[in-house]
């Protein structure tokens, strides 16, 4: 079957910031063809080429991930050359992303209202912790910021424990994916209008957009959500539970057929018409006494075993897989979920590959993360025009 071209191969970016929010943003929009063109400090580079515990290679293992499908130049931002070059670069692209504090591009003459002067359809893309108007605009905000004023940090960990957090920076990649449908919404929107637009994401708000009835609950009804460790208030079964092996398998058999389904499988069809279980409500009013049930029974059965069982009866189960078991997987590997790329530094790289999968046109990894200033000459010479005196004399002044 022939497939379509990169859907977004048409949509020229101008990745401004560094770290994770904006350039994940970049990274999306890259991996469905867009053309990243990432703007970084002369002779340091976006921080995140170092980030990341492991450097076997003594490069970051997670810059070849975010960094990937873009190109790399140098450009200093605080002197009135490299402003220029940016107007000049937007003048030929379609959105400008960023993710400095709110004022600094107006700081830098690059305000949004400048560059549309330049180019009227220019989508500027901005993210931030928390947002461009407010009284904390201004503020510095971090993801994990973002993750305590947005709610999700309150009611992550356990009971009597303090706030909890995901192992990984979920605000910065939640507002990185809002702004994304920001971006793809505002160029749909200029097919109409002609005009380009502020998308403005800010992490506290992305994270907030999260938390499902948090809210009407506590105004409607007074309900304070609170730390509640591996389950959820009032759902029930949904838990991990122990095996003979030593091993635990998550199950999630709260609706009442799948609850039905369950309570056959482990040789207690009553269970499904007792009323402390029968209902969605009733389980969630005893979820503890059903856990412990549901665990006597597990733990009397090996891991493998008990996923036959449950997967047999249509119960959804499954082990919490760590990496390892992700590369061992063969649904994984149907799916191609992770892929695997030659780094000129690292060699041999595998990486989750792009989401969603599209049946036509999917997304695709082209290229691991650039070497600084990589695409300096293409960029340049080939998309701007300079000539050798331009480009010898912004180097030597230490432009780009």
């Amino acid at each position: 079957m022939t497939r379509r071209p990169l859907p977004l191969r048409d949509v020229r970016v101008v990745e401004l910031g560094s770290l994770l929010a904006g350039p994940f943003c970049g990274q999306l929009l890259g991996d469905f063809g867009a053309e990243i063109i990432k703007i970084e400090d002369p002779g340091r580079g976006d921080p995140m080429r170092q980030w990341g515990r492991e450097k076997p290679h003594g490069q970051s293992l997670w810059w070849p991930v975010v960094a990937r499908n873009k190109r790399s130049v140098t450009c200093d931002l605080r002197t009135p050359e490299g402003q220029d070059l940016v107007r000049r670069l937007v003048a030929r692209s379609d959105v400008l992303l960023e993710n400095f504090r709110p004022g600094t591009l107006e700081r830098w003459g690059l305000a949004p209202e400048e560059l549309w002067k330049v180019n009227p359809g220019l989508i500027v893309t901005r993210v931030t912790g928390f947002g461009q108007t407010g009284p904390y605009a201004k503020q510095a905000g971090f993801g994990s910021i973002g993750e305590a004023m947005g709610g999700i940090r309150y009611v992550t960990g356990s009971p009597g424990q303090p706030p909890s957090r995901a192992g990984i920076s979920l605000g910065d990649s939640l507002a990185a994916m809002y702004a994304t449908i920001g971006t793809l919404v505002a160029l749909h929107e200029r097919q109409q209008s002609g005009r380009g637009q502020v998308v403005d994401a800010a992490i506290y708000e992305s994270v907030l957009a999260m938390m499902e009835s948090l809210l009407p609950e506590w105004q409607v009804a007074g309900y304070q959500r609170e730390r509640t460790g591996p389950v959820l208030p009032n759902v029930s079964p949904s838990n991990v539970y122990p095996t003979a092996d030593g091993d635990s398998v998550l199950i999630a058999a709260n609706q009442d057929s799948v609850f039905g389904r369950l309570a056959g499988v482990m040789g207690q069809p009553g269970l499904a018409g007792d009323p402390r279980y029968a209902t969605h409500g009733a389980r969630g009013e005893h979820m503890v006494e059903l856990d412990e049930l549901i665990s006597a029974w597990t733990a009397g059965l090996k891991a493998d075993d008990l996923l036959a069982a449950l997967h047999e009866a249509g119960v959804p189960a499954g082990r919490i897989y760590k990496a390892k078991d992700m590369f061992a997987d063969p649904h994984f590997a149907a799916r191609q979920a992770i892929v695997t790329l030659t780094d000129p530094t690292i060699g041999e790289i595998a990486m989750q590959n792009v989401f969603p999968k599209l049946s036509e046109s999917p997304g695709r990894v082209r290229a691991t993360g650039p070497a600084l200033g990589a695409d300096n000459d293409d960029v340049y010479r080939g998309l701007l025009g300079l000539g050798d005196d331009e480009l010898g004399r912004l180097s030597g002044a230490g432009v780009i």
